[in-house]
């Protein structure tokens, strides 16, 4: 398994974080769509420990096939593009580039929150 893995945790300027958002979120789907390396794009808003948004801040998860999905990633030409809009946007950010050591996967079958009578046979 030669999966890599990005995830960046932004702190964004205040008063701009639904333009941010917005931006983050139409950058995912574009990602997903045009290189094909990239396996999963998820835009992750933190919360505290009662589960409430930790303002200004928003994460990305993504997830690329190899470590070449990954150099093709940064040699997109929209990246260029989206830096430049994100750059007035946030304050800071912090990136970790990572091995995806393996998956856990969820068991195939009815989750318990989702089993009613009707389930029954």
């Amino acid at each position: 398994m030669d999966e890599q893995a990005i995830i960046v945790e932004y702190e964004i300027e205040e008063g701009r974080i639904d333009a941010f958002r917005a931006l983050v979120l139409d950058h995912a789907r574009r990602t997903l769509a045009e290189e094909q390396g990239c396996l999963r794009f998820e835009v992750l808003e933190p919360v505290d420990r009662q589960g409430e948004p930790i303002p200004n801040r928003l994460m990305v998860s993504e997830i690329y096939a190899s470590p070449l999905a990954v150099e093709q990633h940064g040699q997109n030409p929209r990246l260029e593009r989206v830096r430049a809009a994100m750059a007035p946007l946030v304050k800071s950010r912090r990136l970790v580039m990572a091995r995806v050591l393996d998956h856990v996967r969820a068991e195939e079958g009815i989750r318990p929150e989702h089993l009613t009578a009707a389930n029954d046979d």
